[in-house]
């Protein structure tokens, strides 16, 4: 890699991580290792939602404030910050496969300690090990997507996105069930381990066995993220914080700056995840037809529309339909940036990492971002800065360009797409 942060020819000619001997990456073995990486981020998924559940409980029987909550809640970040750069490494000394099966395996399994938890300290160290195993898994499971993506020859990490939210629906779901029916959070995040855990391990039987060859160095145990991450990342960064304040906030906008009552207010969440989740699911074929650039920036121009229509909204509606837009245009944005990232160098677990780094800050920083722009100011003027974020989506698509499929440098359409 240069000094400027792009593949040079050496790094971009360097050959991807092969299969474990003896195996064959056949159209059917493909097919199945898209499958498998799916449940994987679907299990990944329904842990979040499993745990987002049960928050009020783990609050109560671990005696804590609405203050002493928020400090907790940050430590999965704190976690996740420190612990996603050991995933390269992790991979390149037990295979692709084996790693992410430990991962996957640690992360389901610790949803059952934040309930275990029995005061403020105790809740804060679960968290930090959450957060930690979260990180780590997710870093090495979008590694092997970008890698089973590439060797399909088309997009599917929009797909698998889509399946994450699919998970965490699910998770919520049930949890939401166990709540209404006052089952112990002990009890239901220990279920909920165990069969997330068991799930997980079937899928990874599936996934793709890839291993570093023999003359690679391993990846140091921390590193800076390449320039090249740092730059996919601003994209992923923008999109995030978009995502971020706007779940956070969208109920609180309803309410306080136009007058809506709790039950409308909520819509506009409900909206956005909507939104979201729909357009992952179907994002694969959208990129395959239009290719990144043009589809980030299509949704970006869809967020950008969203954000002014909430900062000029004078009904109710007009601030749901532009959450609903934003939710919209930015859903395949993260998914395309762990893309890029992955093609963008040697080393792609690293180059992951360190785009999972950036948008894990951004979406740590911006519910508070939020608040504190809102204090000196207004609501409406944090939402000019969302606003202006989801407009740089547009601006800097073009650092998701897929390298070597257009020789004019245009965006990469699939030679099957193309019409004459």
């Amino acid at each position: 890699m240069d000094g400027t942060g792009v593949p040079d020819a050496a790094s971009a000619a360097a050959p991807p991580p092969e299969p474990a001997s003896g195996q064959r990456f056949t159209p059917a073995r493909l097919r199945r290792a898209r499958w498998s990486v799916a449940v994987v981020f679907l299990v990944h998924g329904s842990v979040a939602g499993s745990f987002a559940t049960r928050v009020p409980w783990i609050q109560d029987h671990a005696g804590i404030g609405a203050g002493q909550l928020g400090l907790a809640l940050a430590f999965p970040a704190i976690g996740a910050f420190l612990a996603m750069p050991l995933a390269g490494r992790i991979s390149h000394h037990l295979g692709a496969r084996t790693a992410l099966r430990l991962l996957l395996a640690l992360w389901t399994l610790s949803l059952a300690l934040p309930a275990l938890s029995p005061n403020l300290y105790g809740l804060c160290g679960a968290l930090l090990v959450y957060g930690a195993t979260s990180g780590t898994a997710d870093v090495a499971m979008n590694a092997l997507g970008v890698e089973t993506e590439n060797r399909l020859g088309k997009p599917i990490m929009s797909g698998l996105h889509g399946m994450w939210s699919v998970g965490a629906l699910l998770g919520s779901a049930a949890g939401t069930a166990a709540a209404h029916a006052a089952t112990d959070a002990r009890v239901h995040l220990a279920v909920a381990a165990l069969v997330s855990t068991t799930l997980g391990a079937l899928a990874c039987r599936g996934v793709l066995d890839l291993r570093s060859a023999a003359d690679e160095h391993p990846p140091p145990r921390f590193a800076l993220p390449p320039k090249s991450a740092l730059i996919i990342g601003a994209i992923g960064f923008c999109a995030v914080f978009a995502e971020g304040a706007s779940l956070d906030w969208s109920a609180v906008y309803l309410r306080d700056v136009l007058g809506t009552d709790p039950g409308l207010a909520a819509a506009s969440t409900t909206a956005l995840t909507c939104t979201m989740a729909v357009a992952r699911l179907a994002g694969d074929a959208v990129v395959a037809r239009f290719g990144p650039v043009r589809t980030v920036r299509a949704g970006g121009a869809l967020a950008t529309a969203g954000g002014l229509l909430i900062v000029l909204a004078r009904h109710p509606a007009m601030a749901v339909t532009g959450f609903a837009l934003i939710g919209l245009g930015i859903a395949v944005v993260v998914p395309l940036a762990f893309a890029a990232a992955g093609r963008s160098g040697p080393a792609p677990s690293q180059a992951i990492a360190g785009v999972a780094t950036i948008t894990y800050t951004s979406s740590l920083i911006a519910p508070s971002a939020i608040g504190s722009i809102a204090q000196a100011t207004s609501l409406t003027g944090s939402f000019v800065l969302v606003t202006a974020l989801a407009c740089g989506l547009v601006l800097g698509a073009g650092v998701l360009r897929v390298p070597g499929r257009d020789a004019a440098g245009r965006d990469a359409v699939p030679a099957g797409d193309l019409k004459p």
